[in-house]
């Protein structure tokens, strides 16, 4: 694969649409069973509203991301640690089994780390966000727990 140089921030190149797959193996719903069982409609909640960069090689275990303003995505949580790094626009990041253990918002240029098994939610600021999410593992053996929290029910 040739080097190539893009720019992340850039509003026209290498964003589409977040591809929504509930049936994913390694989504599961925090209180049993497939996401694909659970009340929630993934593609409904995310259309729109999250957009994920294709000039990101994900074989580094890297995810290029962007979500609209006040989108938040719905409570979750990995079974590795995860590292978020904020390019542009801010997250407020609230953690525990009910946010109520911390929250922090997160700007451009700062980081933040999820340690496996902490749930989260995760809320764009007023003009979105761009980040960078990754892990210490290789993304297949990635697992999401999702919880009832900020989704579309069906």
């Amino acid at each position: 694969m040739a080097i190539e140089y893009f720019n992340l921030l850039s509003e026209e190149e290498g964003w589409i649409d977040l591809s929504v797959d509930q049936d994913l193996p390694s989504y599961l719903w925090n209180e049993g069973g497939l996401l694909a069982d659970a009340p929630i409609d993934m593609e409904q909640t995310f259309k729109g509203n999250m957009w994920v960069s294709n000039k990101v090689d994900r074989s580094f275990n890297l995810n290029g991301l962007r979500c609209a303003p006040n989108f938040s995505v719905p409570r979750h949580h990995h079974n590795l640690d995860e590292l978020i790094i904020v390019f542009e626009g801010e997250f407020h990041v609230a953690w525990g089994q009910d946010g109520e253990e911390g929250s922090q918002t997160i700007g451009p240029g700062e980081f933040w780390i999820s340690e496996a098994g902490t749930p989260y939610i995760m809320t764009a600021g007023p003009e979105g966000v761009t980040y960078i999410e990754t892990w210490p593992e290789p993304m297949e053996k990635l697992e999401t727990y999702w919880h009832d929290a900020g989704w579309v029910h069906r």
